[in-house]
């Protein structure tokens, strides 16, 4: 069977914090390798989280250790050490035996809540502009949440010095050429298409996008939804892009003024 898996990468903890991992959505079944039929999955169940985590663990940790092997894995300050073979098998061994947390849970309100769910992580920033309250002598003063703690004292705020400020929101801006956001299996970019028509035939569903009755011009796409309430949102005008914006008219050669 194959299946497939939509992951967007998510860097930072509410304090900016460097906390990587990922949010995902994977279908709950796949196609036969024939391509013939759909394989579901049983109800209220995908796979074995606790597996999963442990398999998970020993591949990462697998790749850990070739990229420091082929010398990928650089070292700084207090962790410069670890460029020493013997000091980082030694470092990484306890992760071996440690629990790794995969959290998986079935969605409660139906697909378009998942994408809802995951639409929150696409294409944020660190922090946003409503989370900055000053910038003053003392730094950069921003609200946060601490998970630890419960109720209102939640939320909290923090004031960084300026320079610890950028260090902390510039952990999570990632490489040229990375993406965040990934499709594997047969959401994969290639056969995305081709796979999930097949799929929308086995399960005979419609389509995600038709078209009005009546209007053969354009289909009408699935409605946007507000990322503050989850109300759907209407659209009332489309503005048509204008021409390309082009660059000022050179200035007029200099006149020669003649005595």
């Amino acid at each position: 069977m194959q299946i497939g898996a939509t992951l967007v990468l998510h860097t930072w903890g509410s304090a900016l914090t460097h906390h990587p991992h990922v949010h995902g959505i994977v279908p709950g079944g796949g196609l036969s390798l024939d391509g013939e039929r759909w394989v579901a999955c049983r109800p209220g169940f995908f796979l074995p989280v606790r597996v999963l985590s442990r398999l998970f663990r020993r591949r990462f940790l697998e790749a850990l250790q070739a990229a420091h092997g082929q010398g990928q894995l650089q070292f700084f300050g207090d962790y410069a050490a670890l460029t020493d073979p013997a000091a980082f098998a030694q470092w990484i061994a306890p992760l071996r035996t440690s629990e790794w947390v995969v959290y998986a849970k079935r969605p409660f309100a139906g697909p378009e809540a998942v994408q809802a769910y995951l639409s929150r992580y696409t294409h944020r920033v660190a922090i946003s502009n409503q989370r900055l309250l000053a910038l003053d002598e003392r730094g950069v003063t921003f609200r946060w949440k601490d998970y630890r703690a419960k109720g209102r004292t939640r939320y909290k705020t923090m004031t960084l010095d300026a320079g610890e400020f950028m260090r902390r929101f510039l952990l999570h801006v990632l490489p040229g050429g990375f993406h965040r956001i990934r499709h594997y299996g047969l959401l994969a970019n290639p056969v995305r298409r081709a796979n999930l028509a097949r799929a929308r035939e086995l399960l005979d569903a419609a389509p995600a996008v038709t078209a009005p009755p009546g209007d053969t011009d354009l289909a009408t796409p699935t409605p946007f939804v507000c990322r503050h309430c989850g109300a759907p949102m209407l659209i009332i005008e489309v503005i048509p892009r204008s021409a390309c914006i082009r660059g000022p008219p050179p200035p007029p050669p200099p006149q020669r003024v003649l005595a």
